[in-house]
């Protein structure tokens, strides 16, 4: 059986300013997008992308970023909904029968690695559902309408959740259909299997795989492919750490 990637990029990067959308913008000389589709295409358990981007944005994509950097895995290119949900839905869609394991990660979180993707899908295989966060770390306030102080809260038990975010084919089908039938939008795809009652599994993912949304991100970006020591390299804009075993679906 397959494990397939859905890699919504379909935002039209509003907090980002500018005319272009951060997916499409240049991080050390290479789209944004490139560097997230560039990790989903070396992976061994990934074996089809379905890539989701703006409806008008198609034929270019197709053209400058799938064919102009080589990424074969991707074998559709969609068009996105008015909402991520709605993207993401549409990708499943064209889901066939051998696709097992669906592996769901942000197009503008270029800083995954093969070792996060490894232990998303073998996650996955063992609870059904998995989604990648970190602890947070730092001093948590609720805070009102005024920008009152109301509380401090407990960072016990609280994690920033990230992507990728991994399900079996039926648990994240069934999560969607319910979804839609209800009306309910989530903020992330686990969300969603979390209402069905089937329970998600957190587990460590890394402090590096950040989601470019603010100006600022783009600094940070660069610092971190320095610190991955992709700059110095020509062909791949990330080495994997280790050769990945897991077994597919």
């Amino acid at each position: 059986m397959k494990t397939i990637a859905i890699i919504p990029a379909g935002g039209a990067g509003k907090r980002m300013g500018g005319g272009v959308p951060k997916q499409y913008l240049s991080l050390a000389g290479v789209p944004i997008l490139v560097h997230t589709l560039r990790v989903f295409q070396r992976s061994p358990l990934i074996d089809e992308i379905l890539l989701v981007v703006p409806e008008g944005d198609i034929p270019d994509v197709r053209r400058d970023l799938v064919q102009r950097y080589r990424i074969s895995k991707v074998s559709l290119v969609l068009h996105g909904g008015s909402e991520r949900q709605d993207s993401v839905r549409n990708a499943l869609a064209h889901l066939r029968d051998e696709h097992e394991g669906i592996v769901i990660h942000d197009g503008v979180r270029p800083f995954v690695t093969g070792d996060l993707i490894e232990r998303a899908v073998a996650g996955a295989r063992e609870f059904g559902a998995v989604t990648v966060g970190v602890p947070i770390r730092d001093t948590v306030k609720a805070v009102d309408a005024e920008g009152g102080v109301v509380k401090t809260v407990s960072r016990e038990g609280l994690w920033l959740t990230q992507t990728p975010q991994a399900f079996r084919r039926e648990v994240i089908l069934a999560a969607y259909a319910r979804a839609e039938a209800d009306g309910f939008y989530g903020t992330d795809d686990a969300s969603l299997v979390e209402r069905t009652g089937i329970p998600v599994r957190m587990i460590p993912g890394d402090g590096h795989n950040i989601k470019v949304t603010m100006p600022e991100d783009l600094v940070r970006g660069e610092l971190i492919l320095r610190c991955m020591g992709t700059l110095c390299r020509k062909v791949s804009p990330f080495a994997e750490r280790k050769t990945v075993r897991s077994k597919k679906y």
